[in-house]
């Protein structure tokens, strides 16, 4: 598996871990953001992540029939994973700002299903997936991301885990708690939520 300290190392190479002053789609403020579409524009360098968090969803999760990711910044790792795990891979997307199943994709009741992120910070996300996985009828086995930066006060479903290739504590601020030292810094709005 790729150690902590390597896939640092990658992160950063491929400016998928950024320093700045950025306004997350959660709404959070941050000095750091993780941009995994730019690790996956490097398939040879993102292989060695989604092998090694493969291998861990393999250890922690039994009996996976179906992977579920939110479009758009879980298509790529869920499609990944569910590559080297053999299993179908579907996506969700926002349809009048909620997301929905398109494209002929059903979830089958009583299926096992994991919800596979690039990263979690709050879980909004993968909350608005498990609203359809019960909607279906079907089991909700868990969580596994690229990057957990959640700190564990998101997902607070009973029972439910997250694994992650990363763990990361990067600290979070609502607007009208933002440092000075963050405020002199301009805003960047990186993240699919802000997209038109």
């Amino acid at each position: 598996m790729l150690s902590l300290k390597n896939s640092l190392a990658v992160l950063r190479k491929t400016n998928a871990l950024l320093d700045g002053h950025f306004v997350l789609s959660s709404g959070l403020h941050s000095p750091s953001y993780v941009q995994c579409a730019k690790l996956l524009s490097f398939p040879n360098k993102s292989e060695k992540f989604t092998k090694s968090l493969a291998i861990k969803i393999k250890k922690t999760f039994k009996n996976i029939d179906l992977i579920l990711s939110p479009a758009i910044g879980g298509i790529v790792i869920g499609y990944e994973i569910g590559r080297v795990l053999k299993k179908e891979t579907i996506f969700c997307e926002r349809v009048d700002g909620k997301f929905k199943l398109r494209r002929g994709f059903n979830i089958k009741k009583n299926s096992r299903v994991l919800i596979i992120e690039d990263v979690i910070t709050t879980g909004k996300s993968s909350l608005e997936c498990a609203k359809l996985i019960k909607k279906s009828g079907a089991i909700l086995l868990g969580f596994a991301c690229l990057i957990d930066r959640s700190n564990k006060q998101s997902l607070k479903i009973k029972g439910k885990r997250i694994v992650s290739q990363v763990k990361l504590i990067i600290p979070t601020f609502k607007k009208k708690n933002v440092p000075l030292s963050l405020k002199k810094i301009r805003i960047t709005k990186p993240g699919s939520r802000f997209l038109k």
